[in-house]
């Protein structure tokens, strides 16, 4: 059924062809230059210790009230944003994406398609556009964006333009095979243009989860303290917990240092759970734990499964929340062929690859542990129980969703009884 489906789509993204995994090469080394953006910068800001990308915290947010009415008032059209765009404009909006101040136009497309930097040489993982069919959308024209009734933002369109898709998604996510999650969604999802243009921020999207902005992070960090991002996009279990505490004791991080746990809680993979259910399982271990050295905040971001560029986007966003260190697991933002089930990426090649750029990228990756349970020992790293010989407990992703749905015991040393009984609430 899968390769019947896989073969209807590619009659209608015809230019979407079979390519060999992509070396990642990294990029010439060019000196940070400082964004040239026009933006109201959060006075705060030295509430915590990492300084934004490009060296100022975009804050595109109108607050008074009469501006915002005069900013829709000059609104020609309307649209409605999808679930991916929604996530977009609030990050743009917000400072996640800092420097950007809008989507990003043709000539800085094609430079991060190309060369994963903006026009300034500052790194960038990700290309983050404005994606319509619409043949009335003109450059020039200010929109109105649109969640539903509520009024999001506007967005004065600067270009319009033709991208080349196929190229895109061998650049970012190393193939042009629609088997490929991220390439699938370039291919079926996104429009037929993509166009620039600078936002302007009116309101935030009614969520099942708070989103904090940057600025709101930051001043709940400790000043003085390095910061240690761990992403996610499933629940976390045992072994994840186990991770990222673990990670504060890694050389790296200095003494007294924190982890901020912060899932994202957009669209992702389509058999991943849902954001709100995952929401939820956060929220219960964060109760049931309790560690004041472990912040939990939630972050409104589309998952491309892009790998190591991927991974590049998330050290960079968590940078403007603040965050000097980041996890890069195993795989990171990885994914499997729909029709084969083979790895897109090596298991480190996002490791390697946050490890070339992290100097430039002003983020220390810490990389993670390759954690297993043993019946002697709990929790220790695969070399240790090996080398000591010792049993380690297995338990697979597939046979967990098993026990799940047939409502068997499932062992403590997997997973949390609290988030075992959000997931068997919402199933």
């Amino acid at each position: 059924m899968k390769l019947a489906i896989a073969l209807s789509l590619v009659a209608g993204a015809a230019a979407f062809t079979t390519s060999a995994p992509r070396a990642f090469t990294g990029v010439k080394s060019v000196a940070f230059s400082k964004a040239a953006v026009e933006s109201r910068i959060n006075t705060g800001l030295e509430m915590a210790k990492q300084v934004p990308h490009g060296g100022e915290l975009v804050d595109l947010m109108v607050k008074d009230d009469s501006a915002k009415e005069a900013a829709i008032a000059a609104c020609t059209a309307e649209v409605q944003l999808s679930p991916r765009q929604l996530c977009d404009v609030e990050l743009i909006t917000n400072g996640g994406f800092s420097p950007l101040t809008g989507f990003m136009d043709e000539a800085t497309y094609n430079n991060v398609v190309e060369k994963m930097e903006l026009l300034d040489g500052l790194i960038f993982g990700l290309p983050v556009v404005f994606d319509t069919d619409s043949e009335d959308l003109q450059p020039g024209m200010t929109v109105l964006l649109k969640d539903g009734d509520r009024a999001i933002a506007t967005v004065e369109f600067t270009d319009k333009f033709l991208p080349n898709k196929p190229l895109e998604c061998k650049k970012c996510y190393g193939t042009s095979e629609i088997e490929h999650p991220g390439a699938l969604m370039v291919a079926t999802e996104r429009g037929k243009y993509y166009m620039g243009g600078k936002i302007t921020g009116l309101d935030t999207p009614l969520r099942d989860f708070p989103c904090k902005s940057p600025a709101e992070v930051r001043a709940s960090l400790p000043e003085d303290k390095d910061v240690v991002a761990f992403q996610c996009r499933n629940p976390v279990h045992r072994a994840h917990y186990e991770l990222f505490t673990r990670a504060l004791d890694d050389a790296r991080v200095g003494e007294g240092g924190v982890v901020l746990v912060h899932p994202t809680c957009g669209p992702t993979q389509a058999d991943d759970i849902p954001g709100d259910v995952r929401y939820k399982t956060y929220v219960v271990l964060k109760e049931e734990t309790e560690n004041p050295r472990t912040f939990w905040e939630y972050l409104p971001y589309s998952m491309h499964m892009a790998g190591p560029r991927e991974a590049i986007q998330h050290m960079m966003i968590r940078k403007n929340f603040g965050c000097t260190h980041f996890i890069v697991g195993r795989d990171m933002a990885g994914s499997k062929s729909s029709i084969t089930g083979d790895d897109y990426y090596g298991a480190y090649e996002a490791q390697d690859i946050a490890n070339e750029l992290s100097e430039r990228l002003g983020v220390t990756p810490v990389p993670s542990l390759n954690l297993v349970y043993t019946e002697e020992e709990g929790y220790t790293t695969d070399e240790d129980a090996k080398a000591k010989g010792l049993e380690i407990m297995k338990l697979s992703g597939t046979k967990f969703r098993q026990m799940l749905r047939a409502g068997e015991d499932i062992p403590e040393w997997f997973a949390f009884k609290s988030v075992v009984k959000v997931l068997r609430d919402n199933q």
